[in-house]
């Protein structure tokens, strides 16, 4: 018994016995494994926030290109005219039009 005693108790490995040593890798392993803060959440939340910012660029860059076409549209009647035809199929009253695909 004593023996026993020795090996789990007694025997102390950077001042804690096998009893706390055991209990700190518990511990570790329930924060940084099983917590709703583990190491996978992060770098599942990490990666979600890259693709993200990703998105918010793409959409900067959208809008800026918007806003030039509209400042053109805008600035320029025969720009607009030509937008019309095109995207909207608008014609002048003695014009035919005809689609091709």
């Amino acid at each position: 018994m004593k023996q026993i005693a020795n090996i789990f108790g007694m025997r102390r490995i950077l001042g804690l016995t096998a009893y706390q040593i055991v209990f700190l890798i518990v511990l570790v392993v329930m924060l940084f494994f099983l917590s709703d803060t583990s190491v996978a959440k992060r770098i599942r939340y990490e990666s979600q926030i890259k693709e993200l910012k990703a998105q918010i660029e793409y959409y900067h860059q959208q809008t800026d290109s918007d806003k030039e076409k509209l400042h053109e549209l805008q600035s320029n009647h025969e720009d607009l005219e030509k937008f019309a035809r095109e995207n909207y199929l608008m014609k002048k009253e003695n014009e035919d039009i005809f689609i091709m695909e």
